[in-house]
């Protein structure tokens, strides 16, 4: 008979430990571990499993199942993740709370419902108030099932019943297992709940989203292992004040990953955007310092996206360093690369940064048009209107070369851009593509 032990089970990674200490020495986070009890099982020799898939010539791996892709009604998305749903494959979809992914996922529901039985199953509301926002999107369809349930052995014996095409369970933190005697949300009910629903959709052929929360660091609540039992991982990203949305693929077994699709939110829910570039440069204010575009690149596909800095002078002992839609430590070795490199001295300026739509972006591309940015509104010159830049800057001040050169040219020439700075590295030469070796350079170019 099965024997209880107490172990201590690291929220952010989930490692185990048979005692309590204040930091995981598996990743290292403080006050991470929590209690949980669990049961032990002698394994007899009867319940080993015997082989029955032996080793062979990876040339002879082919798999046997045909993947089919379902279309999610959004030509955006089925782009961003390779042609649409693979019938089988499992999404993770994470995001901050009320950004808009329940929405999302009851239209892609909808649409998929036209031609396939799907299930929804909601642990966060009532079945209720699912219909009342499907009524006001415009997504009730009798081929919809809703599902308010959080009894993870329940909504296997529902998924039974049914046998629906494609699952949406909302969310993965919300769903316990009555085989574990953990709260809901806890490190052992999210493995478990997603192992199982993740067996049971590869055994079944079902295509499964599972939304996961997150974090106020922004990352996945729960074990690594959830991003790594499923085959894609999805964010979704956008201020909430913002009427932008972003879907970024961070992983993707059956596409590429770093693809995305960009979203505006309104009365009937949300609307992709399928020219994102033309949205982001809509309201640019002509004339005006401190706005530089960079064509930003997730994927395959370039956006050009506004960049503004408003550089003032303190009032401040210390001055103000902020930043909306970047690392704030991004700026900061800007800000030390232009006083040393360029003898631009902001040490008694305050400086604001923000990237217009409520994008965040990580790539280094980012690092010269920020640059020009901050000169540009420290001296008050407003950047030539037809002028994109992206490049990484070196802590010697050199523009160093990045990936997608052709890409981001490209898009900045098919709205019009006539000057391009770029890395001297690059080895396109065409006409308004302006290459700079360093923050100096570059600085001359906008003056």
């Amino acid at each position: 008979m099965g024997r209880n032990k107490t172990v201590y089970v690291c929220s952010e990674c989930g490692a185990s430990f048979p005692t309590w200490s204040g930091r995981c020495s598996s990743c290292g986070s403080w006050n991470t571990l929590i209690e949980e009890s669990v049961s032990r099982k002698k394994i007899q020799k009867s319940d080993r499993k015997a082989l029955t898939h032996r080793p062979k010539p990876i040339k002879q791996a082919r798999e046997e199942v045909h993947y089919r892709r379902i279309s999610t009604g959004i030509k955006t998305l089925d782009e961003a993740l390779g042609g649409g749903i693979v019938t089988g494959q499992v999404i993770l979809v994470s995001g901050e709370p009320g950004i808009g992914k329940s929405t999302l996922l009851l239209q892609i529901s909808s649409n998929i419902s036209k031609e396939r039985k799907v299930l929804y199953i909601t642990g966060e509301e009532s079945a209720h108030q699912v219909y009342l926002r499907a009524e006001r999107i415009g997504a009730l369809s009798d081929n919809l099932l809703v599902l308010a349930e959080t009894d993870l052995e329940l909504i296997i014996d529902a998924i039974n019943q049914e046998k629906p095409d494609f699952i949406v369970l909302d969310s993965v933190q919300t769903v316990y297992s009555s085989q574990l005697e953990s709260a809901a949300g806890s490190v052992s009910q999210v493995r478990e709940v997603s192992g199982r629903i993740t067996e049971i959709a590869k055994s079944f052929n079902i295509s499964t989203i599972i939304v996961g929360q997150v974090t106020k660091e922004g990352s996945i609540a729960g074990p690594k292992v959830l991003e790594h039992i499923v085959d894609t991982v999805a964010q979704f990203e956008g201020e909430r004040g913002h009427a932008y949305r972003v879907l970024k693929i961070i992983k993707n077994r059956f596409g590429a990953a770093g693809e995305m699709a960009v979203f505006s939110m309104g009365d009937r829910g949300l609307q992709e955007v399928m020219n994102p570039s033309s949205l982001f440069l809509s309201e640019r204010p002509v004339g005006e310092s401190g706005s530089v575009i960079f064509p930003y690149t997730e994927g395959s596909k370039p956006v050009l996206i506004e960049i503004q800095a408003l550089v003032s002078k303190t009032v401040y002992a210390v001055p103000q360093r902020k930043a909306q839609g970047i690392d704030i430590n991004r700026l900061s070795i800007i800000t030390a690369i232009l006083e040393k490199e360029a003898n631009i001295f902001l040490k008694d300026r305050d400086i604001f940064v923000n990237v217009v739509g409520g994008m965040y972006i990580k790539e280094p591309a980012l690092d010269l048009p920020l640059a020009l940015a901050v000169v540009s509104s420290y001296r008050d010159i407003p950047v030539f209107e037809k002028l994109a830049a992206f490049g990484e800057v070196g802590l010697t001040g050199e523009i160093r070369s990045v990936h997608y050169t052709e890409h981001r040219i490209k898009e900045a020439k098919r709205f019009g851009f006539e000057r391009i700075l770029v890395p001297a590295s690059s080895d396109i030469d065409e006409e308004g593509v302006i290459k700079v070796r360093n923050i100096k350079e570059a600085i001359k170019m906008i003056e």
